[in-house]
């Protein structure tokens, strides 16, 4: 797969999903304000990139700090986290991997200016890494769920483009086809902004992985004709209690997969599990501009003007409608994540 985002050159490089298909073309960051602003654009996106993305993002803001005043440094690199942080609300790995930037500030003193950038940068590469190696182990657990000849629904993009690479519910897909199972994906188009359709499809024809891409209100119909064998779906943050925030609509899947007794997982790393949020109505959901609504994808209006519009990013699934989260620990009973993580 193309990189969704990397760092060359003293630059935050990173695939602009907003043009995809369609194009295929890279932002060339050198300053932090444009990651953050590629971060709340959806430039960039899905939960594990998002953090990524992020710490990459303060590696550079730490770059761009030309002076050698240890305390300005730090109140620096302060504003930049602030920044970063502010860009989306739901996905919690943003939030993670601020924090694991700051802690290596914390964690460490009597460093030179340039100490510290170099150790920041070379904690953002290990994130960055780190993520690829965990979707891959993440993969060969949830393989088992997937027979040989099954169909399986996705809501969304949770592939590679949503990661730094493999991806999580993609990346389920992508080990058993490496194990030779034969399979096909039906992919739900993802109203309003299209991922499953612009993202997901194109991300599985370049593997070469049968697709077939559905409207968002077919998914029943589907699912009664018994064309489905599972659901497979990622996340933007996950409760102690196994909650699950994804893409609006992930909710109307899980709840047609139950009515039709088809077992609906969530393929998430440990990450994106939040213990710290109870439940998911502590989970706060993006609401986004109601163009993303009226017109489609920004280029045809399809309402009339003035039409009040309600428009948010997530929804969360309860808990009771989760076979199993998949994660790098293995595939977990939404009940248990507190015993099985808790430190």
């Amino acid at each position: 797969m193309v990189p969704t985002v990397e760092w060359r050159d003293g630059q935050v490089r990173i695939l602009d999903q907003s043009v995809l298909p369609g194009d295929v073309r890279f932002l060339e960051c050198t300053d932090y304000a444009e990651v953050a602003e590629a971060i709340r654009e959806l430039k960039v996106r899905g939960a594990p990139a998002i953090g990524v993305t992020a710490a990459l993002g303060i590696a550079l803001g730490a770059q761009q700090y030309r002076q050698q005043d240890v305390e300005g440094f730090h109140r620096h690199l302060d504003t930049v986290c602030a920044v970063l942080s502010a860009t989306r609300p739901t996905a919690v790995n943003l939030f993670w991997a601020v924090d694991r930037m700051k802690r290596v500030l914390t964690g460490s003193a009597n460093h030179h200016v340039q100490e510290y950038q170099d150790m920041l940068l070379n904690e953002a590469l290990a994130i960055l890494e780190q993520d690829v190696r965990v979707n891959q182990t993440l993969g060969k657990y949830g393989a088992a769920i997937i027979q040989d000849g099954d169909n399986i629904l996705t809501h969304c993009n949770a592939g590679a483009l949503a990661t730094a690479g493999y991806g999580t519910a993609l990346g389920v897909v992508r080990a058993a086809w490496e194990e030779g199972k034969r399979l096909r994906v039906f992919a739900d188009e993802t109203r309003p902004v299209l991922q499953g359709a612009r993202l997901t499809a194109w991300e599985l024809q370049q593997d070469g992985i049968p697709v077939t891409l559905i409207t968002d209100n077919m998914a029943g119909a589907l699912m009664q004709k018994k064309g489905v064998q599972c659901c497979v779906v990622g996340a933007d943050r996950i409760a102690a209690n196994g909650d699950v925030a994804n893409k609006i609509g992930t909710y109307s899947v899980a709840v047609l997969a139950r009515a039709h007794g088809i077992p609906f997982y969530v393929a998430a790393p440990v990450s994106t599990i939040d213990l710290n949020t109870p439940t998911g109505e502590g989970i706060p959901i993006e609401e986004r501009n109601p163009l993303e609504v009226t017109q489609v994808h920004g280029s045809r209006v399809i309402a009339p003007d003035g039409v009040a519009v309600w428009n948010p990013a997530f929804d969360v699934t309860p808990a009771n409608l989760i076979e199993g989260i998949i994660t790098e620990r293995g595939i977990l009973s939404p009940n248990e994540l507190v015993t099985r993580l808790a430190v």
